[in-house]
């Protein structure tokens, strides 16, 4: 790591230097980390970017991620709990679980716990306490890494108000919900050319769950998580420059009552929301914090450089029931409630049967105790040129970057009686699972935006440079001071990309690109890195009153990783790879809006429409044998799991004086939840289903709103997935009432 830090502190160097010998108005405010950023304009960038400011979050006020990207075309979601606290997002038809085939950032920060030595991790901000958040698909995605093949989704956290200011907004409802966001700041000006101020914002949020554990009525199915963060910031005038220090402390923590074991298809159909007895004790806990030092110069000849260093370290162990023992050897879940008929005595005892006294150890419990380190240091440097008869926007990046993953994890023994969990043993720490993987990543890259009047091309190049490594130590060693075994690879790696936009008129532009999809392999893996060449093109119109866009993408897959995790369920060893060949992904993102009073020339109101759809067709291109669950033996032509070949969102609302409402409807396709062609087989499908959240709102004061949310408003009953155990629901219809004050 010596190595890496010593290179991109000479990159920041050079850059540091580069931007102080050139001495246009100085705007502190500039976002060159990010893509389009608070103040952007996603139609400018020359590929498929969506940005949902606070204005947008806030219609709906969700704090489910899942919900808030299913109005994003080109987005794939595989729900899981009912809330979004552990999202699983896929784009453009990369796998989806636990959102490790994307880049996960918060604000141009890689937000993962380990993106690079164990990217499926539990962990996401939460959107709840976000101003804003950018999707990045297309070409314009080799300015984030490693994984580049579908794109990228960045948080953008609250920002220092420019005056001082502040918001509360408290919630509460069914299923013993309260929520409560609040931050305050602002600047002054202490001095000529001085200015000082910070933010403090907190965010909890908590429910007591919409499912009912058998024998253990009462007991929370639900979460309860906090959020706390701090900014200290400063800014200064210098000759020609005006720069800015930041230095930003967040902290979370959460508990959840949940498990990763469904319901047979029957007991699904009998009551979705309720849990079998076995997983009374599942739990999971994650804790988080981060911290950021940032610097950004503005230069009064446009150019502008940010630097930052960062720290975010997550701790997390989900007990949960990981098998179940009748005597006849271990069965695992999905085996059990797959087959409750094979396996009756083991679904016995996952039921709890009343009288049933099972033997010592028949339910297995695992703490999957484990912890993570990321830390970096990253900086960008952009400037405007002209040259060779172009305008040129140009930037580069660095970053250095390093991240491990410990699991010291063992598994803990219960006997089934009469209904109740009763402790009979525990392995002792680490006996389960005992290794630290750990990365070290250099990345550089190069972008130039060439205008050529109404033409822009925008060329790019993104270097990385990673390092894995995987040790283990002996079941029987917790101490780790004895023989180890060592893996590891090494990765050397260019992506090169080229987005192209044409101003056909004022209102209609053209755009496009092609790139090279990119991720790395796990540091243990002996799987081959995903590649592919990925391309799209896309028409833009942006009227008065409404606009409409649609965009063709492909995405030619040389190599498809599939990651075995707990959640992907199937039997395989946690952690393994496993390759896939050639796959190709085409599909057609649409969207469009318009305001219908503003078109019909109605006054005073606003009925502002919106609609979105996705076609995808993911299928694999080579035959092969597989281990790996999801995929299983796989003939061409098999459609990739968890992937809805169609889904769309709608939403109308109206707005008239201090009144608003909006109703928002998504509909996702059937799937299957095993690669596969031709009709899906009953154990492996998932139906379609329709969702309507409702958001009704009363301006009691400039400052002061009233509002309420109805959740899933038709009471839809859906299975979200199958994986890795059994069907588990969709949350159920929910009301929720709100007052949110600003000042």
């Amino acid at each position: 790591m010596r190595t890496l830090l010593l290179a991109s502190t000479a990159v920041l160097a050079l850059a540091a230097n580069a931007a102080a010998e050139n001495s246009s108005d100085t705007d502190i405010n500039v976002e060159t980390i990010t893509i389009i950023g608070l103040k952007g304009d996603a139609r400018e960038v020359a590929g498929s970017a969506t940005l949902l400011p606070s204005e947008v979050l806030q219609v709906q006020d969700y704090t489910d991620i899942g919900r808030v990207l299913r109005q994003v075309p080109g987005v794939n979601i595989q729900e899981e709990d009912g809330y979004g606290l552990r999202p699983n997002i896929g784009l453009r038809g990369t796998g989806l679980d636990r959102s490790a085939n994307i880049v996960l950032m918060e604000d141009g920060i890689l937000a993962a716990p380990a993106p690079y030595s164990a990217a499926a991790a539990y962990y996401s901000p939460y959107v709840g306490r976000m101003a804003g958040v950018e999707i990045v698909k297309g070409a314009a995605g080799v300015r984030y890494g490693p994984r580049t093949q579908g794109g990228s989704v960045n948080f953008l956290s609250t920002p220092v108000p420019e005056s001082w200011s502040g918001r509360l907004a408290i919630t509460a409802g069914e299923e013993e919900a309260r929520r409560i966001h609040a931050y305050a700041g602002g600047m002054t000006e202490v001095s000529q050319g001085v200015r000082l101020g910070g933010l403090v914002e907190a965010y909890t949020d908590s429910a007591d769950g919409f499912k009912t554990i058998d024998f253990n009525t009462g007991q929370s199915t639900g979460f309860d998580l906090t959020d706390f963060g701090a900014r200290l910031r400063a800014e200064f005038d210098g000759v020609g420059v005006t720069h800015a220090v930041e230095l930003r402390y967040q902290t979370s923590d959460e508990t959840s009552d949940e498990t990763y074991m469904g319901l047979t298809d029957a007991d699904f159909a009998a009551n979705p929301y309720r849990r079998y007895a076995a997983s009374a004790n599942d739990n999971i806990v994650v804790d988080q914090s981060r911290w950021v030092l940032r610097y950004d110069a503005a230069f009064d000849n446009g150019l502008n450089f940010t630097a930052l260093g960062y720290r975010n370290e997550v701790a997390r162990n989900w007990f949960k029931v990981e098998g179940v023992n009748a005597g006849a050897g271990r069965r695992s879940l999905g085996a059990v409630l797959s087959d409750p008929a094979t396996y009756s005595a083991e679904y016995a005892i996952l039921t709890g049967q009343p009288g049933l006294v099972s033997i010592d150890g028949a339910v297995i419990s695992r703490n999957n105790n484990r912890s993570y380190l990321a830390e970096g240091v990253q900086a960008e440097l952009a400037g405007n040129a002209a040259l060779l008869g172009a305008d040129h926007r140009w930037r580069v990046g660095v970053r250095a970057h390093r991240d491990s993953e410990d699991r010291f994890q063992n598994e803990v023994f219960y006997r089934m009686d009469n209904s109740q969990l009763v402790q009979t043993g525990a392995q002792t720490p680490g006996q389960h699972d005992n290794r630290i993987s750990e990365a070290e990543a250099l990345a550089i890259f190069v972008q130039d935006e060439i205008s050529f009047g109404a033409l822009t091309l925008v060329p790019g190049l993104r270097y990385e440079r990673i390092e894995g490594t995987q040790t283990r130590w002996a079941a029987t060693d917790p101490a780790r001071t004895g023989a180890t075994t060592v893996t590891g690879s090494t990765t050397d790696v260019l992506i090169p990309g080229l987005g192209v936009r044409y101003q056909l008129s004022d209102s209609v532009s053209l755009f496009g690109g092609v790139h090279r999809g990119f991720a790395p392999s796990s540091p243990s893996s002996q799987s081959d890195p995903e590649d592919a060449v990925n391309w799209e093109a896309g028409v833009r119109w942006t009227g008065g009153t409404a606009f409409v866009e649609a965009v063709g993408f492909f995405n030619d897959y040389s190599n498809l990783i599939g990651t075995c995790t707990a959640s992907t369920g199937g039997g395989c060893t946690i952690g393994a790879q496993f390759d896939g060949g050639e796959v190709d992904v085409r599909g057609l993102e649409l969207s469009a809006g318009i305001d219908l009073a503003a078109f019909a020339g109605w006054s005073g109101v606003s009925v502002p429409v919106r609609g979105a759809y996705t076609w995808t067709d993911a299928e694999f291109q080579t035959a092969f044998r597989s281990g790996y669950g999801p995929w299983g033996n796989v003939q061409a032509g098999d459609q990739l799991p968890y992937l809805p070949e169609h889904q769309w969102f709608a939403s109308i609302g109206l707005e008239q004086g201090r009144f608003g409402s909006q109703l928002a409807v998504t509909w996702n396709g059937e799937r299957r939840t095993v690669a596969g062609q031709g009709a899906i087989p009953a154990a492996q499908f998932l139906d379609s289903y329709a969702v309507a959240d409702l958001a009704v709102w009363y301006d009691l004061s400039d400052a002061l709103r009233a509002r309420v949310q109805v959740r899933n408003l038709t009471d839809e009953v859906y299975a979200a997935s199958r994986s890795p155990a059994g069907l588990r629901p969709g949350a159920p219809r929910a009301v929720l009432f709100g007052l949110a004050a600003n000042f």
